[in-house]
């Protein structure tokens, strides 16, 4: 039976970082999923009263889809999945090959929020970091990596992300098995995720 690790955190958080210096650590020994390739087509987002497509929203996630997927993970199956780009027309698509492993690890932003996602957790991590650090990191990767124009970005900050962390992802840091916290640095939390991942391999 496999062992599910959760990796959550506001936008800007760090956690995608945090889960990238993970995989460097521990290679091939773990297997990760990431939540963000399980948007749903942009076609189907909803709309804010301005007009301005909201991702920031539980059910912008295919979270059937993701089940699936994850179950078959535990089952011992391999997923190939198509990286979701964020709908920048600069970044070609990958198809991502997931092998199973005896600890699976979940990254994304709403994984606490879905009771049928969130039993499925051995244990659950939280990434904290300020809300003005979290800013500045969301613009700077939505810029670059996104290709988002900043307006674009300040608005969907203030009238999406924060709004959503508060209601959807904020109220769950007291369930918490682990909190990590970024404002600096996560190598201290990093080094503990990685012991206690490490230890239940052995």
């Amino acid at each position: 039976m496999s062992i599910v690790i959760g990796v959550s955190g506001g936008s800007g958080s760090g956690k995608t970082s945090f889960v990238s210096a993970l995989k460097e650590k521990l290679g091939d020994s773990v297997c990760f999923i990431s939540f963000d390739n399980y948007y749903k087509p942009r076609e189907l987002q909803q709309i804010d009263s301005n007009g301005v497509k909201n991702f920031d929203l539980p059910n912008s996630m295919d979270i059937e889809s993701f089940l699936e997927d994850l179950a078959l993970l535990k089952a011992g199956a391999i997923i190939n999945k198509k990286e979701y780009t964020f709908n920048n027309a600069n970044i070609e698509p990958e198809i991502i090959t997931i092998q199973p492993k005896e600890v699976i690890i979940v990254e994304g932003l709403f994984i606490y929020h879905y009771p049928r996602l969130k039993e499925q957790f051995d244990t659950k991590i939280f990434i904290e970091a300020k809300d003005e650090i979290k800013i500045i990191r969301r613009i700077k990767r939505d810029q670059v990596e996104r290709n988002y124009p900043l307006e674009d970005v300040l608005y969907r900050y203030e009238h999406h992300v924060i709004p959503s962390y508060k209601k959807y992802i904020e109220p769950y840091i007291s369930d918490m098995d682990i909190v990590v916290c970024n404002n600096r640095s996560y190598d201290k939390g990093l080094e503990i995720v990685r012991v206690y991942i490490s230890s239940l391999l052995t």
